[in-house]
């Protein structure tokens, strides 16, 4: 049996092609929309005759019916969905919808599909067996059931899709999937669908794999004694969910393909008239460089891992999106990770332009050291926004802060007076140069920056709230 395990760390996610050494078959679990496996299939003299889904995705773009179309294979999906979880179908796909306890050969080796429901009622995993061997089997591909230290969130249909009151039947559910791997071997080998730093799960660790027994034993989900502790383990401190997992669960369910129109250069001209029509200009320079001088109106989303996370968060689906590049290599790689979430790149400017448009009118981000900060809150002003996630506020926040996530905040900018004095802050100053960039696209004419966030507060010495 061959085993093979893909992984993007922009999204951190991970696929795994297993093949049968005999018949020179595979199977693909869980590809997302830009992986193809070509080279894997030359390498090893193979041809893919199955792909499988372990549930609908929400955190990235299914590659499931793309790669099953392009290699006449077989695309295998749950049925367990109920009404509104079910796969949609065409008579022009070549789809089997499977089921728990159906298996299937890839040559030698069987995979028995188990029903793992919780962090979606269609969850499926799978077991593999590699019958060359011996009839026990070897691994799981768990997808989001279970993570090395940690098991997929069982909030998302609620937080994300927005169907009301499933947060906790979906936890008790999740804990029943784990009950009943209690007559799984500890030597079975687990192969997750996600590594640190998914929001599908709340503690992932960055090991790739590990073993069920090992899971047994540190695995804090298999140390709740009952499925109340579970339940309220579970659904506490969960990050919250970036608004694109919506868009992703809608697309993956009812399938969406991208329109492949390649992005044209923009020149400074053409940047301006994006920004006078509303359209999202994204600046990816980093935040100090950024604040130090930019283009009115347009979005600072730093290049880097977290650039997908951030940009599902703060971009929409239903604008142009035009991009600021410092060289040809990051304009490539960036459209290539919005592409893994579905956002496709209209336009992409270089640094000449931006320079050009610059000289034409540019701007400062203000920006302000904790001390200064502290003494202007012992006065009662400014107002102070903490744009982090729930748990990291819960852990300790500026004192007269307010909280407002920064995938929540373009909800909540009428609350608030455009000429009022505000300062935006995160953990470590990314995020608030994104919200503050936000801000000031929206209007806002008296905001600043503190980006040295939570940890500069800290290491000066000034005193964390806690709720």
């Amino acid at each position: 049996m061959l085993l093979e395990r893909y992984y993007d760390d922009s999204l951190a996610q991970a696929s795994y092609l297993i093949g049968c050494e005999r018949s020179r078959e595979a199977i693909v679990f869980d590809p997302n929309v830009l992986e193809t496996y070509q080279a894997a299939l030359v390498r090893h003299r193979m041809k893919i005759r199955y792909v499988a889904e372990t549930h609908i995705h929400a955190d990235y773009l299914s590659g499931g019916r793309l790669l099953a179309r392009e290699h006449k294979a077989t695309l295998l999906l749950s049925s367990h969905g109920g009404k509104d979880w079910s796969y949609s179908t065409s008579p022009t796909e070549s789809i089997r919808l499977i089921t728990g306890g159906d298996s299937i050969l890839v040559g030698m080796v069987r995979i028995d599909v188990i029903h793992t429901p919780g962090h979606t009622p269609e969850h499926v995993s799978f077991l593999v067996t590699d019958l060359a061997s011996g009839d026990r089997p070897m691994g799981l591909v768990s997808g989001d059931f279970v993570f090395v230290g940690d098991v997929g969130r069982p909030d998302l249909l609620e937080k994300a899709a927005k169907i009301v009151g499933t947060m906790e039947s979906s936890a008790r559910e999740l804990f029943a999937s784990l009950l009943r791997t209690k007559d799984l071997p500890d030597y079975l080998q687990i192969w997750p669908g996600h590594g640190a730093g998914s929001a599908c799960g709340k503690a992932l660790s960055a090991v790739p794999s590990s073993s069920l027994g090992y899971e047994r034993l540190f695995n804090p989900a298999f140390q709740q004694k009952d499925e109340r502790a579970f339940v309220e383990w579970v659904l506490t401190d969960q990050p919250e969910p970036p608004p694109y997992f919506a868009v992703m669960k809608q697309r993956n369910r009812d399938g969406w393909a991208r329109t492949g129109t390649a992005p044209v250069a923009a020149d400074a001209a053409q940047l301006a008239a994006a920004i006078a029509r509303g359209d999202q200009v994204v600046d990816l320079r980093g935040s100090r460089d950024y604040g130090a001088t930019h283009v009115p109106g347009t979005i600072n989303i730093p290049f880097g891992n977290s650039l997908v996370t951030y940009a599902g968060t703060v971009l929409s689906y239903d604008r142009p999106i035009y991009l600021i590049a410092t060289s040809p290599e990051q304009a490539a790689t960036v459209e290539r990770r919005l592409a893994l979430i579905g956002m496709e790149v209209a336009a992409i400017a270089d640094r000449a332009a931006l320079d050009a448009l610059m000289a034409k009118g540019k701007e400062t981000l203000r920006t302000v050291e904790a001390p200064t900060l502290a003494a202007q809150l012992s006065r009662n002003e400014p107002r102070v926004i903490d744009v982090r996630g729930r748990a990291e506020w819960n852990d300790g926040h500026l004192p007269k802060a307010q909280h407002v996530y920064l995938g929540a905040l373009a909800g909540e900018l009428d609350s608030f007076k455009r000429d009022e004095p505000i300062v935006v802050h995160c953990q470590t100053g990314t995020r608030a140069s994104i919200a503050a960039s936000l801000m000031r696209r929206a209007g806002f004419t008296d905001v600043t920056n503190f980006p040295g966030g939570i940890d500069a507060w800290v290491k000066a010495g000034l005193p964390i709230e806690k709720d």
